[in-house]
């Protein structure tokens, strides 16, 4: 029971704070006309995060940081793409008005897979924090530890979606989702800038 608990804690203390991943899923659950047309996005960010956790626990963190270049072009890959997510948020209007408004599934995914998979953060943080953690325990303790960590991350995005959904009715003019952009915008480049003073 340690090492579930130990699992649900560590999940929700990398999940919680303001991510890339996080921004967009919940613009989306904003966006959305309904709540299932929102489900594409959840789901592919919460797969990307449970094979990133399953790569972590079974060895992938050995290899990121046993070769520097790999890390490095990570980062760097991610900076860029930072960059981007950073201007396309900051362009948004509202949540009636987003250039993430109402994105057909397809393109849900493939965006929800550029922010879980090009985003060296959260890449880092998972393999990092779970995949290290994970070496103290073995067997059951694995397994319970692992289940811990990928249940999180679909129960949390998952919520992200009724979330947005929730801000769109309270605020359906937009301007609270306005603000948030905004603010996302600014914090995503702050993230970016912090990766890429990382490398000197």
């Amino acid at each position: 029971m340690d090492a579930l608990l130990h699992g649900i804690l560590l999940a929700f203390g990398l999940i919680l704070p303001l991510g890339v991943q996080n921004v967009f899923v919940f613009s989306q659950g904003a966006a959305q006309p309904s709540i299932p047309k929102a489900l594409p996005a959840a789901v592919t960010a919460s797969l990307c995060d449970t094979l990133l956790i399953l790569l972590s626990v079974t060895g992938l963190s050995v290899i990121v940081f046993t070769f520097d270049w790999l890390r490095t072009g990570l980062i760097i890959g991610g900076v860029l793409f930072l960059v981007y997510m950073g201007w396309s948020l900051w362009q948004t209007e509202g949540a009636n008005t987003s250039t993430h408004s109402a994105m057909p599934i397809k393109q849900q995914m493939v965006f929800s897979l550029s922010v879980s998979l090009l985003n060296p953060h959260a890449i880092l943080d998972t393999v990092g924090v779970i995949g290290t953690s994970a070496l103290a325990y073995t067997e059951m303790d694995l397994l319970l530890f692992t289940c811990a960590c990928i249940g999180v991350s679909w129960l949390w995005f998952l919520g992200l979606i009724f979330a947005g959904s929730t801000m769109k009715h309270v605020d359906p003019a937009g301007r609270v989702m306005r603000v948030f952009n905004k603010c996302s915008a600014l914090f995503i480049w702050a993230m970016a800038l912090y990766l890429l003073f990382g490398l000197f």
